[in-house]
């Protein structure tokens, strides 16, 4: 082995990875192409995006998902997906790639469909019996009353059968285990009153229950439903993130380029990453020099030099040069992969978490069956064997104790809070979130494209003259490095510099009336660095620093303030250097703070402080964050945030404004306290209701209609947080 290539056994890749533009790599012939816009929010987001796409020369059809922030794109083999995220950067939306076969199979929302299609089937029937049931209430007889119950029959019993799926499936999956779930009593309350009033209604009975039935399998629907839409359950992170991956790479064989699929990438192989690439292996630099974007693996400000020996990690972006790589790890064995390890056995330990109403099951499931099986005993003994009086006391108190309030109790609560919330520019993606926020006693933060806008502002400009600015602006408009892009936004005239070239991992380099003038690092143009973010201008034999500062993102002060006021402790952890973290912390009034955190470390931290005893609320936006999301007891990304993080967390803030985070948390208090008050109503109206079916005085069709009026005393409750 030459000096040149290290020992790769010794080799240890970055546990973390990061996402950034794609490498110029073609598509599989007339492959599907998929992209996430994590900026796309509207209806004219879509026309935008499928017009500038199928504009591109051999796109074939483009259509955007708008709720998965996705783009799907048909296209010929020369189409790759670094020249479609170009088109999408022309009309203003930042675009990466997404590996199709790595992606869930949650594109479509089949369950909460479903639910909404027996839910419209239920209340149809719902209305067009109560139409029924009111001529009989009005005093139809005999012939007239037999046969409005029979017309009801025909609706009530195929309705029953078929939107009471969602209740009758888990109730017999439970059962053949020998456990009592909650949807037991609710299906054997919808047996029963269907059954006694088909038996009634054979007998010529003067009662039917079949609105009873139906109703209640309205309600219980709804609140089905209800707590389906609050929870909005997302993909998993661990497949988001497996999804980022480059899912090709560029792999010299003999000298020559061949493209092959990363499965087929083998350590010790040759990969070759061009400007603008992500990393798609873990592997050590062979040759070429570049810089490289760890941004949102490590949290660092600014790029860093990369050259042969150096070794990158899966996700990494290649900024200004080719590099050959020798490949150390690749598939599951890259950092990417381990990284989504990490959020998988985060996301299960959350998962763990119950609800205020599935913990209050545990003991109502039991006790329902016990009170209707002992009044179906004491009846038949008290009227002497008389079943069909005994089994109609039985099914009112199946229907009077049914968990109707009880399963309104939270996703009514949860629904009016996030629409509130929603309003406020935060999305509550997960149900239990809000009763997760109210525990909360640690906020933590991560700094770069959180706390901050993630981009460099020019700072301190003002005395630098107008000569050497525009000689730096002229130098800088050649370059894709993040400074440089901050300087060519200037409303600066350019010098007429010629010659500019970009020496990769350096700078830029040009000439002006004769002299090599040099824009780039301190050493490379013989400046003093500064304290500061900055980069260097020589001109001449004199050099000038620009500095520049990460903006503060907007409602960052007021969130921290109000956090504080709630009694929360704040800590900032952040992977940049410590005198960025430290600027940042005195700025934002934080005095617990850490600097040069890599991911696996944030983890460990927020992991450190759940095993104290405390509730942490991680706030981070980046892939370097989404380990420590995850494992955080409830956890907020801004929308700017790449897709996996937003996916692994819990929250999703909609605009740039932090405030409304204090919001958030005062909030989830006031809803939690209205989650216990609907748990007091509902077991108030048992106390009262119970005993009133035990003693024969309700019928089943009395018993829906008071278990539908503790349903809506529980909605309006709900209500009040609007």
């Amino acid at each position: 082995m030459s000096a040149a290539e290290p020992d790769l056994d010794h080799v240890a890749a970055c546990p973390i990875c990061a996402v950034a533009p794609e490498p110029v790599i073609p598509a599989p012939p007339d492959a599907r192409l998929m992209l996430s816009l994590p900026s796309a929010h509207c209806a004219a987001c879509i026309s935008t995006v499928e017009a500038a796409l199928l504009a591109h020369p051999g796109v074939r059809s483009a259509r955007v998902n708008l709720t998965l922030k996705r783009v799907s794109v048909a296209a010929e083999a020369a189409v790759t997906a670094a020249d479609l995220a170009q088109v999408l950067e022309s009309v203003g939306y930042e675009a990466h790639e997404l590996d199709p076969g790595l992606l869930s199979s949650t594109e479509t929302d089949r369950q909460g469909r479903e639910l909404l299609m027996r839910l419209g089937v239920a209340f149809f029937a719902m209305m067009n019996i109560m139409l029924l049931s009111v001529a009989v209430w009005s005093g139809a007889e005999a012939a007239t009353r037999d046969l409005f119950h029979w017309i009801s029959a025909t609706i009530a019993i195929p309705t029953v059968i078929f939107v009471g799926q969602p209740f009758f499936r888990p109730a017999w999956a439970s059962l053949r285990v020998g456990r009592l779930g909650m949807d037991v009593p609710i299906s054997l309350a919808l047996i029963l009153a269907s059954s006694i009033s088909l038996y009634e209604t054979m007998h010529s009975g003067e009662k039917a229950y079949f609105d009873a039935a139906v109703m209640l399998a309205f309600f219980l629907l709804l609140g089905r439903y209800l707590d389906h839409r609050s929870r909005a359950l997302a993909r998993s992170a661990a497949e988001e993130l497996a999804a980022l991956e480059v899912p090709r790479a560029i792999v010299l064989v003999d000298g020559a380029e061949v493209l092959r699929p990363l499965a087929e990438v083998a350590r010790g192989d040759l990969v070759l990453v061009r400007p603008g690439g992500r990393m798609p292996v873990d592997g050590v630099v062979m040759t070429g020099s570049s810089e490289v974007d760890r941004g949102l693996l490590t949290g660092e400000s600014l790029p860093v030099f990369a050259g042969p020996g150096t070794q990158v990690s899966a996700g990494e972006v290649n900024l200004t040069g080719p590099l050959t790589l020798r490949v150390t790890a690749a598939g599951r064995d890259s950092s990417l992969h381990r990284m989504a390890d990490l959020v998988a056995v985060a996301e299960s330990a959350k998962t763990r978490y119950t609800t205020l109403a599935e913990r209050a099951a545990r003991f109502y499931s039991p006790m329902v069956h016990l009170l209707s099986f002992s009044a179906f005993g004491f009846w038949m003994w008290k009227t002497g064997g008389d079943v069909r009086f005994a089994i109609n006391i039985s099914a009112a108190v199946l229907i009077i104790t049914c968990p109707c309030a009880l399963g309104l109790a939270v996703p009514a609560v949860v629904t009016a809070a996030s629409g509130k919330l929603f309003r406020k520019g935060v999305l509550i993606k997960n149900g239990t979130a809000l009763e997760r926020l109210a525990q909360v006693d640690t906020v933590v933060f991560d700094k770069t494209g959180t706390l901050t806008m993630g981009m460099p502002e020019p700072a301190g400009f003002g005395d630098i003259p107008a000569a050497e600015m525009a000689v730096a602006v002229a130098l800088a408009r050649g370059s894709s490095h993040p400074l440089a892009r901050a300087l060519a936004r200037l409303d600066v005239a350019a010098a007429a510099v010629t010659d500019i070239r970009e020496v990769p991992g350096y700078g830029m380099e040009g000439r002006l009336a004769g002299q090599v003038v040099r824009l780039g690092r301190a050493a490379w143009v013989g400046a003093e660095p500064v304290a500061m973010t900055a980069t260097y201008l020589g001109w001449g034999g004199a050099t000038r620093a620009f500095t520049f500062a990460d903006q503060i993102r907007p409602g960052a002060e007021a969130a921290i303030a109000e956090l504080k006021a709630q009694g929360k402790a704040i800590k900032l952890l952040s992977g940049d250097t410590e005198a960025a973290v430290s600027v940042m912390a005195q700025r934002l009034g934080i005095t617990d703070w850490v600097a040069g955190a890599l991911p696996a470390e944030k983890a460990a931290l927020v992991r450190g402080l759940a095993e104290a005893g405390h509730k942490v609320l991680m706030v981070g936006d980046g892939l370097n964050d989404t380990a420590a999301l995850a494992a955080a007891h409830v956890s907020i990304s801004p929308a700017t945030a790449l897709d996996a993080s937003r996916v692994a967390s819990d929250i999703v803030l909609l605009g740039r404004d932090m405030s409304a985070i204090g919001d958030a948390a005062r909030i989830s208090r006031q809803a939690t306290r209205r989650m216990v008050e609907n748990f007091g109503i509902s077991a108030a109206y048992n106390v009262i209701a119970v005993p009133l079916a035990l003693m024969g005085s309700a019928t089943p069709l009395a018993a829906a209609l008071a278990m539908s009026l503790s349903s809506i005393t529980v909605s309006l409750n709900a209500l009040r947080l609007r």
